[in-house]
Order: C-alpha cells, then sequence, then structure tokens
C-alpha cells in the first residue's frame, strides 16, 4: 500500500517542472534512505542543485527540507518499514540514528526534532485549557502530581517550581502512596498525571482514584485518545501526530516546556504575591550557596 508521501508526490508530480521530476524521482526510488540524507546529498544523488530539491518540496506544500524528513520518517515508522536495521529493533521514532550516523550529526538532528516537538505542542495547548490549568492550580487546597520512569523528571520540575511559589503541592514516588494519596483527595484539590504515553497504568490509576474522590484531574500527555484522558477533566496534549515507541527520548522535552508556561502562567496570575514568594525561596537558595 502507497503511503501518504508517495501519494502526495505523485498527485503533484504533473504540475512540477523537469529538474523537480527528477528530484521527485529519485525520492519515489529511494524512499526508505532519504531520512538518512541531508539535501546536500540527496542533490548530488539526483544530480539536481539544492534550490531544485527545495522549490519541488514546497511546490508540494512542505515548509522544507526538514519539515518533508520529519514527516517522512513519521510515515515510514507507522508502515513498520524502518522498525528494524540489521535485525535489531529501532527505539526512536522520529530521529533517524544509525550506525552509519556520523557523530557530528547528532547535535543537529536532535535539534531539529526537539524544535519540531515544541512547535507541535505549542500548536495543541489551546489558551483556555492553559488559563484553566493555572486557575485550578493557583486555587487548590492540595496538589497531588502523579508519574513514574522518564516523567518522573517532569514531575519533579513541576513540584519544585510549585513549592517555590508557595503553593501546597505533593508528589510521592511510591506508586502505592500515589493511590492512597489520590483516595483523600476533594472537589477543592487538584490532581496532575504526567505521563508521554497516557498509559502508563499506576499514572492512569491514581489519576482516575483522584476523579472518583472528586478532584480535578489534569493530564500531561501526547495522545488525546490514550487512558489517562478519559479521567481528565483538564487535558494536555504535547503533540499529536508523533508516535515514539521504545524510549521515548524526546518526551521530556515538550513536558518540561508545559511547566514552563505554566509556572510563567501562575506568576502572572498574582504578580505581586508570587514575586513576594520567590524573594523568599530566593534568599533560602543564597544561604546554600558559596560566597565569592
Amino acid at each position: 500500500m502507497k503511503n501518504n508521501i508517495t501519494t502526495l508526490i505523485e498527485s503533484g508530480y504533473a504540475n512540477l517542472r523537469k529538474s523537480e521530476k527528477q528530484a521527485a524521482d529519485y525520492i519515489l526510488e529511494h524512499l526508505e534512505q532519504i531520512p538518512d540524507l541531508p539535501i546536500d546529498r540527496l542533490a548530488k544523488e539526483a544530480q539536481v542543485s539544492q534550490p531544485t530539491v527545495l522549490r519541488m518540496l514546497k511546490a508540494l506544500g512542505y515548509k522544507g527540507y526538514r519539515d518533508f524528513r520529519y514527516r517522512l520518517v513519521a510515515e515510514l515508522a507507522k508502515s513498520g518499514k524502518r522498525s528494524e536495521d540489521a535485525g535489531q529493533p529501532r527505539l526512536m521514532y522520529g530521529y533517524t540514528l544509525d550506525k552509519k550516523t556520523g557523530l557530528e550529526e547528532i547535535p543537529v538532528n536532535i535539534t531539529m526534532t526537539t524544535e519540531r516537538m515544541l512547535e507541535e505542542t505549542l500548536k495543541n495547548f489551546p489558551g483556555k485549557t492553559y488559563k484553566r490549568v493555572v486557575e485550578a492550580l493557583r486555587n487548590a487546597r492540595i496538589i497531588d502530581i502523579y508519574s513514574v520512569e522518564n516523567s518522573e523528571v517532569v514531575a519533579v520540575d513541576l513540584l519544585t517550581k510549585l513549592l517555590y511559589l508557595g503553593l501546597p503541592c505533593r508528589h510521592f514516588t511510591d506508586c502505592y502512596l500515589q493511590q492512597i494519596a489520590a483516595g483523600q483527595l476533594t472537589e477543592r484539590d487538584v490532581a496532575a498525571g504526567i505521563s508521554y504515553s497516557g498509559e502508563s497504568k499506576d499514572t492512569v490509576d491514581a489519576v482516575r482514584a483522584a476523579k472518583r474522590s472528586g478532584a480535578c484531574t489534569v493530564a500531561v500527555t501526547n495522545f488525546k485518545d490514550s487512558t489517562i484522558a478519559k479521567y481528565a477533566d483538564i487535558l494536555i496534549c504535547t503533540s499529536q501526530d508523533q508516535h515514539f515507541y521504545g524510549n521515548a527520548i524526546f518526551s521530556r522535552s515538550a513536558q518540561l516546556l508545559i511547566v514552563d508556561m505554566i509556572y510563567m502562567g501562575l506568576i502572572s496570575s498574582d504578580y505581586d504575591h508570587y514575586v513576594k514568594q520567590l524573594n523568599k525561596c530566593e534568599k533560602v537558595v543564597r544561604s546554600k550557596a558559596y560566597e565569592w
């Protein structure tokens, strides 16, 4: 079966110039190799100029080569065509890494992938949702934060920032304690569950228990159709068209962005009050630092 990329190229092929068709032909014939090729190598292999490749892609509706390559990787991953390399499972989707990748390419590739994720996160975080979560947190009697594994980093970051602002929050790394705490919440409280996949059983169970207790539930996840979304009063999706599998190494970047947005939103909601809280914390932190 043809993927969406192939169908798009073929449907717009007739409107391309001769040299642009030459670039399109090469892409169609070497679809699985394209994610590993920088634009200069692709142009050289197709025997066209780099501007020709860019004109061809823009004629098909892409913003540029980075946009095209990112979407191609997504399409290939969904079809499973790039799921294995020399018998080894690929652990990263959205970023191509194999033994042929040069060390000097990695920083740029990771930066590009992260930039794309952050852009998608911004698109999927409506202003109304942002205001709702800020309002819910600033008025909560207790704020519980639930997470496991990779999302622990984000949970601790959120906990730290909320404590800086003087908000009453807690985070237990023990899943049994999360369940116990969730069961004791009331309608005056907020429970935030952080899970990239939205399918982490312990996190989902804690959020579900909090909802049953009457608390306002907030879920930070990547997929709006995930299990955790069913129990969220306020759903924050970091993206929609990315489906990382295995070790989702980029998930924390988008989640940390959400935490920073919430933190700054809270400060903005009552600037004078929260600045006083931050000044108190600064004195404590300063006492723990060496003086020059």
